[in-house]
């Protein structure tokens, strides 16, 4: 049956396999055509080049008046990593003088053994393995085009030379690099070896000897049929991929006689068996059971919960910029205040922070600095009484914008203020500031000239500062002057018993308060309840500990 059609697609495939890559088989069929000159001669009412009648071309005999049928046809079934000599490799290593590693006498040992035997089966078809030379030299001299004449980049020149195999580090050598935190003068192996992060790689050539008859053996005529890349994930690509359902690849040989040659590849890999399949999801099963009892057993069962009637809030927050400002190189220095006594923080917490100093760029009529500076805090409020005055004031976070001159000099650019969300979930606030101003031109010639201006003694007094305990707060007479503003992105989260209760009553409460207002009293019936049961069970141990001629079976004293 004619071939109708060649495969020009010759990229590389990528496939996943879960299974041992040892049980990977290839089938290579490769088959002379004819000499390639005939090409050049078809009738010019093909649909297509690439539309050759292969049924039409029969294999002409040479000078001598007759080729042999396994030269011009070949077909093996190859394993991974399985070493076919080619005839080249025969004629090297059977002379020991050519033998320098103890893979070549290796090599020479299996040709004398397969010479012993009968020789190779193989004629043609070859391959090279990860260990042999010519992957070594094929790793540090990749191209990314089919251009004969590619000149390589800086970057394809660096990345050749980056083995992507298993180093095999000796113990004390691991120890030096531990102990190593800075290596000075790092040696291009060094560089190599560890400046690149990448995932072990085996690589694999099927090769094709497309000599002609007679002059085996000779480089310039090995061509590369397939590449097989395996990595440790799994991951195997095939460059080309497999034929399949497609048309058989084509090589056209370059030299005094051109000659068409055709090769298949198919995957002949042996299917596993349904006991084999049944074996292998038992064992998953058990490995993925294990490995969730061991990640069960890290985190525990047992969740941190609050007290009946606290509140525990979290805020992941995020300076994300500031704008309006007059001056340049801006930063923020933030904190957040904890208003009553009901509320706390843990012992290690920090409630402020100070960004990083950063340049503004044009956006429209303003100046904006995008900071993107990530925050978090943690607190926690315990609603003791059910008075009013109990019910709690929220946390505040206040700002202040500052700006850098040449001299490394400050200067104020403005204060603000805001309430936290009483709402858990995404929040983004925009905080409008302001700042003091003197009377008459001298202040902000001295601010300009030599950094410096009214500066708050206390941040706290942008709002009602927490300390002040009169009636009224009087701001009269200070001068203050808008500025621009800073956006802050909140992400709030509130865990409470409260919420698990009203969720099992269906209860709609209308905020966070009302969900603790309540929860007071239920609080001291909770600790009553921990007392009686506290009592009870150092009644029961006391009587357990009792002779049994003293207990009566109702378990009262006998007198």
């Amino acid at each position: 049956m004619a071939e109708t059609v060649w495969s020009t697609d010759t990229g590389e495939a990528v496939y996943r396999s879960r299974d041992p890559v040892r049980n990977l088989r290839l089938r290579v069929h490769l088959q002379r055509i004819t000499s390639s000159n005939f090409l050049h001669y078809q009738p010019a009412t093909q649909s297509g080049k690439d539309l050759i009648d292969l049924g039409t071309f029969k294999p002409h005999p040479t000078a001598s008046g007759h080729r042999p049928d396994e030269d011009e046809e070949e077909e093996v079934v190859i394993g991974w990593q399985e070493k076919l000599f080619s005839q080249f490799e025969v004629d090297l290593y059977q002379n020991e003088a050519a033998c320098q590693s103890p893979l070549d006498y290796q090599y020479r040992q299996e040709i004398l053994k397969l010479e012993n035997s009968g020789g190779r089966k193989n004629q043609r078809i070859f391959t090279y393995t990860d260990s042999d030379r010519y992957t070594n030299l094929e790793e540090h001299c990749q191209k990314m085009t089919t251009a004969a004449s590619e000149v390589p980049s800086f970057l394809v020149e660096r990345m050749a030379n980056v083995r992507r195999r298993r180093q095999d580090r000796r113990g004390m050598e691991g120890g030096i690099l531990k102990s190593r935190i800075v290596t000075w003068e790092p040696s291009e192996e060094f560089v190599r070896n560890n400046h690149v992060i990448n995932t072990p790689l085996q690589t694999m050539y099927i090769m094709a000897d497309l000599g002609p008859y007679g002059k085996l053996g000779y480089k310039t005529y090995e061509h590369v049929l397939c590449t097989l890349k395996v990595d440790s994930n799994g991951v195997i690509t095939v460059k080309p991929d497999f034929t399949g359902l497609k048309g058989p690849y084509r090589i056209e040989t370059d030299g005094e006689k051109q000659e068409l040659w055709k090769y298949t590849i198919h995957n002949v890999s042996s299917l596993a068996q349904p006991e084999e399949e049944e074996r292998e999801r038992r064992v998953f099963k058990d490995l993925y059971g294990r490995h969730k009892e061991y990640l069960s057993s890290l985190v525990g069962t047992d969740f941190e919960m609050t007290a009946p009637g606290a509140l525990r809030l979290f805020v992941n927050g995020e300076v994300v910029s500031a704008q309006g400002y007059e001056y340049d190189n801006l930063y923020v220095h933030f904190f957040v205040e904890l208003p009553t006594s009901n509320w706390s923080s843990p012992a290690l917490q920090q409630l402020s922070g100070v960004t990083q100093t950063c340049a503004t760029k044009s956006l429209g009529m303003d100046k904006v600095a995008y900071f993107s500076y990530p925050f978090t805090f943690e607190a926690l409020f315990l609603h003791e009484d059910e008075s009013a005055d109990a019910l709690p004031e929220w946390p505040v976070l206040y700002c202040k914008v500052l700006s850098l001159d040449f001299w490394q000099r400050y200067r104020v650019e403005g204060y603000g203020a805001v309430v936290l969300p009483a709402t858990p979930g995404s929040h983004t606030l925009r905080v409008s500031t302001w700042r003091p101003v003197d009377v008459g031109p001298v202040a902000e010639l001295r601010r300009f000239f030599i950094g410096g201006s009214l500066e708050l003694e206390d941040l706290s007094y942008v709002r009602i500062p927490g300390t002040f305990k009169g009636e009224r707060l009087s701001r009269f007479g200070l001068r203050t002057e808008t500025t621009g503003s800073v956006t802050f992105r909140l992400h709030c989260l509130q865990q409470s018993r409260a919420f698990m209760e009203s969720s099992s009553l269906r209860k709609r409460m209308r905020s966070v308060l009302d969900r603790l207002e309540g929860f007071s009293q239920q609080s001291s019936i909770h600790n009553v309840l921990e007392a009686f049961h506290r009592a009870r069970r150092r009644m029961q141990e006391a009587r357990e500990s009792l002779p049994q001629d003293l207990v009566s079976p109702s378990g009262t004293l006998v007198s």
